[in-house]
């Protein structure tokens, strides 16, 4: 503050300087100047606090700092002009003197603080940089803003950047050169001696993070990110911010775009009940609810411990919000028409389900019973309290299904859509493939399986799965659930499939190990009602685009109504009684694609 308040004499006098071109002032021009100093120095130093110009540091002066201090200086001026007109009739002053002293005293301001910024981040260049070698991949804002938080840091050196962009190489930011192409970092780590690498492009797809990761493997340094840009809160880019690279990283870091205000539509303010709630994709379609504001989400889960967990995370991250956490099992009639009977829920989200594939082959009858008639009750609860939308969670398994999970999934499918046509309930299907760290999935195996030494086992060498991130594959539930009018089974847009042998090696590389080396990966075959790789279609089923690019409407097939309903007996008396046999055949005839290892 003091020394802006030097400034301002200053500015004064050097104003009345130029203005007689550099020579001395008259004698009567000397007190004219004296009075707009007396005047000055209390106005324009009152208008330099109120207009924030001592909030922020010198050391971290930017352009918001110079917009403030050109600001407070015209407004000073204003000021100035103001109170001389009215005690001197700015007899004896200049006109010009008004447009110059705005003009120096904001250079005055911001060369100052321009100067120290610079010495501030320039000091170190002045001795010699010690620290790891450091190559950033990425020359944009965010490699700029995390190079300058490195120079003010101990233990890193910034050497170099590598970027795509053609226009920046040869550049340098910060002093530190725009080296080459992404393609190139290996041959450039090599020649700076370069000691880590840090990925600095928050925007970039999982294929661009694949093919930066496949180098940095092949390099054999050690490397980090900085998260996507959804997880980057607002404060900066820094040091911090970085993490190792994940299996959700290159697997599910694409953009997917969600109309919000087509999702509160039909939340906001709601009474909504999730089945399964406390379950991976239940407890991430809890939280994505609970952000749109319904009325009160209804939490129907099985496991005593997974229900409580969901209902203290809801509880802490969402404080206002109505929670009913219901314990109950979806094959309980009495306990599910309880549920919809006392808190009439507006929407529900079907996401209970058994889907083990291998458990399920030996276990059929518990699978029949909770996947396809604790749907068919759950269902009917809704379609008798008139529940405006019900929407199922469905599995890329469904289709041509060759185990007993995948033909469950599909007889419920069946139900709901042709029970759509009986009701004024709205019954939605979403299908889609695995999902990255849900339960059961193969991720937690093989992490498992990497943390105990190994081995990997997986069961073919050509085995593909679709992934999706939880977040991901909710956020496109919630969306279809928008756009359904009924009967419809949405697709999921899942990408392209992955194969599960380089799943393998990619979890075993971010774990820091080389495979085949540290980990072995080893085959042991397909299990029971596994299929080399899934499919989301039915060919019978057809396909149509949507207003949303994620999201594929598939065609849904009519049954006989009094002819399904005898079926669903069938199954539900098959499954009472464990006879296997029966079960079978009945969920052949409602699933006549299904073939059980191949067969019919």
């Amino acid at each position: 503050m003091v020394h802006d308040l030097l400034w301002i004499p200053s500015a004064l006098f050097l104003s009345y300087w130029l203005r007689f071109n550099l020579d001395n002032l008259p004698a009567v021009f000397q007190q004219t100047l004296l009075k707009l100093i007396i005047f000055a120095l209390p106005l324009q130093g009152g208008i330099f606090w109120y207009s924030g110009l001592y909030r922020g540091l010198w050391r971290f002066a930017s352009i918001p700092d110079l917009v403030r201090i050109v600001k407070a200086s015209l407004c000073g001026t204003v000021v100035l002009i103001c109170v001389s007109a009215l005690t001197t009739r700015l007899v004896g002053v200049p006109r010009s003197i008004f447009f110059l002293y705005p003009l120096i005293l904001t250079a005055g301001l911001s060369l100052s603080r321009i100067a120290y910024r610079w010495y501030k981040d320039h000091h170190l260049s002045f001795r010699e940089r010690t620290g790891l070698r450091t190559v950033v991949v990425g020359a944009g804002r965010a490699g700029e803003m995390l190079v300058r938080d490195l120079n003010h840091r101990k233990g890193y050196q910034a050497v170099g950047f590598v970027d795509d962009n053609k226009n920046l190489h040869g550049r340098e930011i910060h002093g530190i050169p725009v080296l080459g192409s992404i393609a190139k970092l290996e041959e450039i780590v090599h020649c700076l001696n370069g000691e880590l690498i840090l990925i600095a492009i928050p925007s970039a797809d999982s294929r661009l993070l694949q093919k930066i990761v496949d180098q940095c493997t092949r390099i054999g340094l050690p490397y980090k990110t900085l998260p996507s840009v959804f997880e980057i809160e607002e404060g900066g880019i820094s040091i911090e911010k970085l993490r190792s690279v994940t299996l959700e990283d290159l697997l599910g870091r694409e953009v997917i775009e969600i109309n919000h205000g087509a999702v509160a539509a039909y939340l906001a303010g709601k009474v909504v009940l999730v089945t399964g709630g406390g379950g991976s994709i239940g407890s991430e379609l809890c939280r994505q609810i609970a952000v749109q504001k319904p009325d009160m989400i209804i939490i129907f889960e099985s496991s005593e411990y997974n229900l409580y967990s969901v209902e203290q995370d809801l509880q802490r991250e969402f404080p206002q919000l109505r929670i009913k956490p219901i314990l109950g099992d979806i094959k309980d009639e009495d306990r599910v028409f309880w549920t919809f009977g006392n808190y009439l829920p507006d929407v529900v989200f079907h996401a209970a389900a058994y889907k083990h594939v291998p458990m399920l082959e030996f276990n059929p009858a518990e699978g029949v019973r909770n996947n396809v008639i604790g749907t068919k009750i759950v269902a009917e609860a809704a379609d008798r309290f008139n529940v405006e939308r019900f929407v199922l969670i469905s599995t890329d398994k469904a289709v041509n299904p060759a185990n007993t999970m995948g033909a469950t999934k599909r007889a419920a499918e069946l139900y709901c859509q042709n029970l759509d046509r009986r009701s004024e309930t709205c019954f939605i299907t979403t299908r889609f493939g695995n999902v990255l760290g849900s339960t059961g999935s193969v991720v937690p195996l093989f992490q498992r399986q990497i943390e105990a030494g190994g081995p990997v086992t997986v069961t073919h060498k050509e085995i593909t799965r679709y992934f999706m991130t939880i977040p991901e594959s909710v956020s496109l539930i919630l969306q279809a659930g928008s756009m359904g009018q009924g009967g419809e089974i949405f697709v999921l847009d899942m990408g392209e499939p992955v194969l599960i042998k380089d799943l393998a090696e990619q979890m075993i590389s971010l774990s820091g190990f080389e495979p085949g080396r540290d980990i072995e990966i080893i085959y042991i075959g397909l299990r029971p009602g596994e299929k080399l790789y899934e499919e989301l279609l039915h060919e019978s089923e057809g396909l149509q685009p949507t207003s949303h690019e994620k999201l594929l409407l598939a065609r849904s097939r009519e049954v006989d109504w009094a002819w399904l309903q005898e079926k669903m007996i069938c199954l539900e008396r098959a499954a009472s009684s464990r006879n296997i046999d029966k079960l079978r055949a009945c969920l052949q005839d409602v699933v006549p694609e299904f073939r059980r290892n191949g067969l019919r």
